[in-house]
């Protein structure tokens, strides 16, 4: 900083950290590590309604399927490019929505206070929006943005200063208040009429090795080909955001690995254990690892370095309370919210306990060390 020597301008000491990644930069890097779950979940919503569309005697006369054919675009599940379109064509109004509202919020929040959390809306937004289902009706999203921009962020005084990660609040805010939109008859799949059979109802019918016998297979679960929300349904492209994240110091592998050991162990006992009564405890560890919302929310909610622990054996303590909390969820209370944001609120809440705990076990240690 420029000053006259003995100026309080002037830095003269070297307690300070020189790092090109602000702020800014680092929000940006997050996008681009959504960049893969974003286009892979646009895809799947896609692939997902002109599948349904197809097993129609009558194709829809109306919505993005006709408009691909006005524009002579191929309608085919198999291509590509009709999925891609089809899937822009439903998240464009959700995202236009979620951001209009969010931007909103804040400008009112910069006139009250004179500031906003303008440097982490972009990432907020996106991942309010990638958790949704592609059904969800406008003003619910405008809702929910409002509720992870308000509660979850601005009441507590903006970005660094929130207590839960944002974006759940609004997810969980809808899901409580609105479960039809969530647990409805196709409420994952974008077209009118079209209808996916749940697999908690298939797992109830038929049992555990009918789903694993089905399409669902572990490629097709890793890759993301199960109906699911906007962004979240591929493992395969929130590894590959994972690596971005670590890569840059934005998000901490041990709460990713905690998150993984904590689930496959409590799945692991289920499966020991045993129930004809319940089959959810019949499903492999990998089935709960790629299906749902683990991987997206583990990777990308989970690692928010404001909510989540500080300590790094207190992130693997987090992570695999995540895990656990996830696990017993899906097996002792299938419902159309498989866990994960609730194990994560449960662990935003929880983490500056988690820290105090590792500090304390770690101060008495060493006075005990010290005689």
């Amino acid at each position: 900083m420029k000053g006259t020597v003995g100026s309080p301008a002037l830095t003269r000491s070297a307690p300070h950290v020189r790092d090109g990644l602000d702020l800014r930069r680092a929000m940006r890097c997050v996008l681009w590590a959504l960049a893969p779950c974003a286009l892979a979940g646009l895809a799947n919503t896609g692939h997902q309604a002109l599948a349904a569309a197809e097993l129609w005697f009558e194709p829809p006369t109306s919505g993005p399927t006709a408009w691909l054919a006005a524009l002579g675009l191929p309608t085919s599940p198999e291509s590509p490019i009709a999925c891609l379109a089809y899937g822009l064509c439903v998240a464009a109004p959700i995202a236009a929505v979620s951001a209009a509202t969010a931007w909103a919020w804040h400008e009112i929040f910069v006139r009250l206070r004179g500031r906003g959390a303008g440097e982490a809306l972009p990432v907020v937004v996106a991942l309010f929006a990638l958790s949704l289902p592609p059904t969800l009706p406008l003003w619910q999203v405008a809702l929910g943005t409002s509720a992870a921009v308000v509660l979850g962020l601005e009441v507590f005084g903006g970005t660094g200063r929130n207590v839960v990660n944002p974006a759940l609040v609004g997810v969980a805010l809808l899901g409580l208040a609105y479960p039809a939109s969530f647990a409805g008859e196709g409420a994952w799949v974008a077209l009118d009429g079209g209808e996916a059979t749940p697999l908690l109802r298939v797992l109830a019918q038929q049992g555990a090795q009918a789903v694993l016998d089905g399409e669902l297979g572990w490629r097709a679960t890793f890759l993301g080909s199960e109906p699911g929300a906007l962004g979240d349904t591929s493992a395969a492209a929130c590894l590959l955001g994972a690596l971005v994240l670590v890569r840059a110091g934005l998000a901490s592998w041990r709460v990713m690995a905690g998150g993984v050991l904590g689930l496959v162990a409590t799945v692991a006992l289920g499966n020991a254990v045993g129930d004809p009564a319940r089959p959810e405890l019949g499903l492999p560890a990998w089935w709960h690892l790629t299906t749902g919302s683990f991987a997206f929310g583990l990777v990308f909610l989970a690692t928010d370095p404001v909510t989540s622990p500080l300590t790094n054996a207190g992130r693997w303590v987090y992570g695999a309370l995540i895990g656990f909390v996830t696990a017993l969820v899906r097996i002792f209370n299938p419902a159309p919210d498989d866990g994960t944001s609730m194990a994560i609120l449960l662990g935003n809440l929880l983490a500056p306990l988690i820290d105090r705990g590792v500090v304390g076990l770690h101060a008495w240690r060493r006075a005990r060390r010290g005689g």
